[in-house]
Order: C-alpha cells, then structure tokens, then sequence
C-alpha cells in the first residue's frame, strides 16, 4: 500500500489572490468555479483531481519554507520562464544556473514563499531550443 498526493496547501494572507497569482504561472492548473471558495479558501484543480490549496493564515512568513514546488518550464527555456513570472511578480531569492547540472532558479511569489524553476531536460543536456 501507498497514498498519493491529493492536494498541496500554500499558507496565504489573499488565498483568493495567491490561487489567481498561481494559476498565471502553472499551466495546468486552474481555478474552481467562483462560489466554491471562499475568502479563507481557494484551490486551483490539476490533474488527477490534485490541487493546489490556498488557506488564509494571520501569520506572517518569516523563514524558508520546509517544503516548496519545483516547476520545470514546458515549450520555453528557463531563462524565458523566469523572465516571465517575474514579470507576473514573482522576486529572485537565488540564481543557481551556473551549476553543472543545469541548476535552478529559487523565486518568491508575492507573499514570499519560494518555488524553484529547474532547466529543462533539453537544456540539461545542452540542447537549443528549436
């Protein structure tokens, strides 16, 4: 026997604008229906009814989180996924390109909590692009 993840919650102080926030970034995840949250508590659906929840908390975040997402861009390299989502208003906590295994690039969203954005496998093994 073994469990599957069912779904990931993310402490928010704006659940409603940290899931809104997060379904720019994610792909393939996307708001439920308006009316089935609520202002303590939105989720995004993913695939195989996993989600990603969103719960309003009164505490600050005030030290690196245990445990975070990593996310590997789909179509683009890092360099443009990066470039994107912190446009969307996401902050560089730590840029670890340079390493040799392709490294990754740690952001915050806007209330803080960090997520990395790896290379993709096509980077990793040195491939352009087409």
């Amino acid at each position: 026997m073994a469990s599957r993840v069912a779904n990931i919650s993310v402490d928010a102080h704006d659940p409603i604008a940290q899931a809104r926030w997060w379904e720019q970034v994610v792909d393939d995840f996307h708001m439920v229906p308006e009316g089935v949250w609520s202002e303590d508590d939105a989720e995004l659906l993913g695939p195989g009814g996993r989600s990603l929840e969103f719960l309003r908390v009164p505490d600050a975040k005030t030290v690196k989180n245990r445990m975070h997402l990593c996310l590997r861009p789909v179509g683009t390299t890092v360099d443009a996924e990066v470039e994107r989502i912190v446009a969307l208003g996401a902050s560089v906590v730590d840029d670890r390109r340079s390493l040799e295994d392709g490294g990754w690039v740690v952001l915050g969203d806007p209330e803080g909590n960090e997520f990395c954005v790896l290379g993709t496998s096509a980077e990793d093994a040195g491939i352009e692009p087409a």
